[in-house]
């Protein structure tokens, strides 16, 4: 049967400096590089072992992948990287402290720019230090210039379809690893999670998520390896 191993990327150096962070390509730390290998070694432990992979654009989300894949001993599967993988774009806010933010604009405004479902924050100006446009990963590819959830999910819904489906479809075990709001476009989709309550669940970094799936591509049930 189908099964889809879901892997937001350890903490990130950003993450331990609680700024938005979005497309900005921002490493691992120790302890994000620590969190990557132990889920590789949790998979090999319980015995799930993936067959293809999938990763964003983003370097946080690439080094998951390989030292999770190095610490199963799979480094060798299929790999496939794409930009619709890749982390919500926090628009102007991106590099922002995010106790400053709120200090600045108010926790009330903050907190719709972050946990609304369909209002992105303020616009990233052209020319700002955190613009991507000269960036050659991008190239050819129309950044957007801020995302909410609903945009977020518009980008990565068709191309779980037309790219990972297909896989699980034969019967492959899939790795993604990916982002915080990236990864909340699968589950909404998977577990079927209303707009509202999306917007709670929070994905912890480095803690595998597994869906075992019918035929069809339902889920038959969702879990944290860790609990298994």
């Amino acid at each position: 049967m189908p099964r889809l191993i879901l892997v937001r990327h350890g903490q990130s150096q950003w993450n331990l400096e609680n700024r938005f962070t979005g497309w900005w390509d921002v490493d691992l730390t120790q302890k994000g590089e620590g969190e990557a290998r132990a889920a590789g070694a949790l998979l090999r432990e319980k015995g799930i072992l993936p067959t293809v992979a999938f990763t964003s654009f983003q370097t946080r989300a690439i080094r998951t992948l390989h030292l999770a894949l190095h610490a199963a001993g799979r480094s060798w599967i299929p790999e496939y990287k794409d930009w619709h993988l890749n982390e919500r774009h926090y628009g102007g806010l991106t590099g922002l402290d995010k106790a400053e933010t709120a200090a600045k604009h108010g926790e009330e405004q903050v907190k719709i720019w972050r946990r609304s479902f369909d209002v992105p924050p303020p616009v990233l100006e052209d020319g700002s230090e955190f613009d991507l446009k000269q960036d050659p990963r991008y190239a050819g590819i129309a950044i957007p210039s801020t995302e909410s959830l609903k945009l977020t999910i518009e980008r990565v819904l068709p191309y779980y379809e037309q790219a990972i489906a297909p896989q699980l479809a034969k019967g492959e075990t899939v790795i993604v690893a990916a982002h915080g709001n990236s990864l909340r476009a699968l589950v909404k989709h998977l577990s079927n999670i209303s707009d509202e309550d999306i917007l709670n669940l929070e994905i912890p970094t480095g803690q595998p998520i597994i869906y075992e799936l019918d035929d069809n591509l339902v889920a038959t049930d969702r879990y944290y390896l860790s609990e298994r």
